[in-house]
């Protein structure tokens, strides 16, 4: 797609935001107004937002558990600001999402067809409850990894399952301590639901499905930015990475050795940071095609997990569209109508 000097290129503002001096001075410079004084009134304005369809069509779906949920699953991490993309990006996505706009997001995406949110902590999730109490009706799941407080992240508010974090997951099969990661396992299903285990580090999942742990989904990270943690890890890969922006590292060749893991365990799986993070949103062409590589190279039983930022384009239809174009089901793997 030509780009536009009117027309906001998707998440570009993200590339910006790592290089300006201010928030506002990156914002109108993306935006390619005269100055930022437009930039700043985005503050007082909704999430921007593509006309609504009269009739929205189902998102793609597939089965998790006793749950059918959309391929393309909201992801929570621009809600907390983690932006991997430097302090700039991350303050502003802190700033844009007050609690009201949090639950507008939510809305926003059950409009357009997305059916379950994975959040962050359930220490961080009021604004989950306060969307269910105006009606949003989607699935949750959070990502946890203590096992004494399990019991107080699902009466937060009714999870359909726990994941345990990816960073910790890496961190204790690094050291030697997976056990700990299978005791979590076995206490969720304990507590009467869904138990997963999250990893950027593709060994990971691989052991567990080879060991044969009772895991009901798997997340996977399509980079492994935690290679550091694993001894030895980092002398397996060139010494010049091709994404890098922050202190985390982007090797252009991890998602292959994610998704070939996903691909041979039986459980359903999401990827997620497929577009590293905002470094494969150049612009629409590059995020469409993040979505087709990503869809053609995982099972027709897992989906996405991405995290969205439409302070300035609505990310969030276009995202949909993606699934729309790339995520279509198999019909033997479609529900029995």
């Amino acid at each position: 797609m030509p780009e536009d000097k009117n027309h906001v290129s998707r998440r570009f503002f993200i590339k910006s935001t790592a290089a300006a001096g201010t928030a506002a001075v990156a914002a109108s410079a993306m935006l390619g107004r005269e100055n930022a004084s437009t930039a700043n009134a985005a503050d007082n304005e909704p999430a921007a937002q593509a006309a609504p369809p009269t009739e929205v069509k189902p998102l793609p779906s597939i089965q998790l558990g006793s749950h059918r949920v959309s391929r393309l699953v909201a992801g929570a991490n621009p809600l907390s600001g983690y932006s991997y993309q430097g302090a700039h990006a991350t303050n502003c996505m802190k700033e844009y999402f007050t609690l009201e706009r949090r639950v507008e997001y939510l809305q926003r995406c059950e409009r357009l067809g997305i059916t379950a949110h994975q959040f962050s902590s359930y220490k961080d999730c009021e604004y989950i409850q306060v969307a269910r109490d105006r009606g949003v009706r989607m699935q949750f799941w959070a990502l946890h990894s203590g096992i004494a407080d399990i019991p107080d992240a699902i009466k937060s508010v009714g999870p359909i399952g726990l994941v345990h974090h990816g960073g910790a997951t890496d961190t204790l099969f690094a050291e030697g301590k997976h056990q700990q990661v299978h005791d979590f396992v076995k206490a969720v299903h304990d507590n009467g639901i869904l138990a997963g285990v999250s990893a950027h580090n593709p060994d990971c999942i691989k052991r567990i499905a080879d060991e044969g742990w009772d895991v009901d989904f798997f997340m996977g990270c399509f980079y492994f930015i935690t290679r550091e943690r694993v001894p030895g890890a980092s002398e397996k890969v060139p010494p010049v990475c091709t994404l890098d922006m922050t202190h985390y590292v982007w090797y252009k060749d991890d998602p292959t050795a994610m998704t070939e893991v996903m691909r041979q365990v039986k459980q359903p799986c999401f990827g997620f940071k497929i577009l590293a993070a905002g470094r494969a949103c150049l612009n629409d062409r590059r995020v469409r095609e993040a979505f087709k590589i990503a869809f053609s190279s995982i099972k027709p039983i897992d989906g996405v997990i991405v995290g969205m930022f439409p302070r300035y384009v609505d990310e969030i239809q276009l995202n949909v569209e993606a699934v729309h174009s790339y995520g279509q089901v198999p019909k033997e793997n479609r529900p029995v109508s």
